[in-house]
């Protein structure tokens, strides 16, 4: 099973609907892939499984770091947990 590790995007099950009106239902996986992120404040790279509408919103918000900063830590793994704590010291 893919699980973004930024956002805790994960597989959703999904109806098919025909013109007949039935009802098929599916499996939608997240298009999560290995990617490595750079982190300015601690000036290393991080090899984390993440889903590429995350990749866009990181783009948005101006960088790993502040994305990292600005989610909560529910929604993050406990890799991406180190990394926060990590960039939160400095």
């Amino acid at each position: 099973m893919s699980v973004c590790e930024l956002t805790k995007k994960s597989p959703i099950v999904k109806n098919l609907v025909s013109h007949s009106n039935i009802k098929t239902k599916t499996i939608v996986q997240p298009n999560v892939q290995y990617k490595n992120l750079f982190s300015k404040k601690l000036n290393k790279f991080f090899k984390l499984k993440v889903a590429v509408s995350t990749l866009r919103s990181i783009d948005h918000v101006g960088g790993f770091d502040s994305f990292l900063i600005n989610q909560s830590d529910s929604l993050l793994s406990k890799r991406a947990l180190k990394i926060k704590s990590l960039i939160n010291k400095i």
